[in-house]
Order: structure tokens, then sequence, then C-alpha cells
């Protein structure tokens, strides 16, 4: 039953990180690659690796995705008040 799940959390990784690679949208391509970091860390805690997975799910998962959304959100604002 374990075998399956990780079968299947395979599946959906590599299933978000096409989507992150081929989406035409920005936010979608970011959005994507928490989701990978968010099932990355339910596998490590299948895994019996509780504590990489935390680290996983507040810094992969989290802040990181965060840190992309407000890098990309600055960028767009500067473009549009420099082309304005």
């Amino acid at each position: 039953m374990i075998m399956v799940s990780f079968y299947i959390l395979g599946i959906i990784i590599l299933l978000a990180a096409i989507l992150a690679i081929y989406a035409r949208n920005i936010v979608t391509a970011i959005i994507s690659t928490g989701v990978i970091s968010l099932l990355v860390s339910i596998l490590f805690l299948l895994l019996a690796a509780p504590d990489v997975a935390m680290t996983e799910a507040a810094i992969g998962s989290g802040l990181t995705t965060m840190v992309f959304l407000y890098a990309y959100n600055r960028i767009r604002r500067i473009r549009e008040r420099n082309d304005g």
C-alpha cells in the first residue's frame, strides 16, 4: 500500500513539474513549484523523516513560493511604472 502511495505521489510530482516547465503564466509556474515542494514534503513524511518534511514544507513550499511571488510582483510593478 505504501508503494502505491509513492508511485501516485511520484506521478503527481512529475505532472506538476511538467506544468511548471510548460506553463505560459509565470504565476502558474510558481504555484506549481510550490505544489511540488509540498508533495515532496509529504513523500519525506512517508519515508519517516519528519524533520526533513517540516523543513521542506516550511522553506520549499512556503517561504520560497512567497519570495518568488513577491519578486514577480515587484518586477511587474517596476515594468508598469517604466512603461507608463
